[in-house]
């Protein structure tokens, strides 16, 4: 099989192919093609699957870059959403979390 001059790579024509795709579907098409490949996955492998592979996941990132480096990007993040949302965010999301966190509390003294 020769390859004539100018012919495109199976590389080349797939970032054309997904081009095409994102511009005559949009956003919300990947949205949906990701939720339907999700649920297909969980149904084939079960829930667990999600947890095993994000463990490997952490893992993998741990040994690259170091345990330090949840540290360093919580931060960052922290930051982005403070700039963004403002102190008063945490406030209102840190109650929140308390708030549940005392119902939880109660349940499990009504149970036991």
């Amino acid at each position: 099989m020769t390859r004539n001059k100018g012919a495109m790579t199976v590389a080349e024509a797939g970032r054309r192919g997904g081009a095409t795709t994102a511009q005559r579907h949009g956003p919300e098409f990947y949205e949906q093609i990701g939720k339907k490949g999700g649920r297909t996955t969980a149904e084939r492998h079960g829930s667990d699957f999600y947890e095993q592979i994000g463990k490997q996941g952490g893992q993998k990132v741990k040994e690259l870059y170091g345990p330090r480096f949840y540290g360093r990007i919580g931060k960052i993040g922290g930051d982005t959403v403070s700039e963004k949302y403002g102190h008063e965010h945490f406030e209102e999301i840190g109650k929140k979390g308390g708030q549940k966190v005392a119902e939880l509390i109660a349940r499990g003294r009504q149970a036991g």
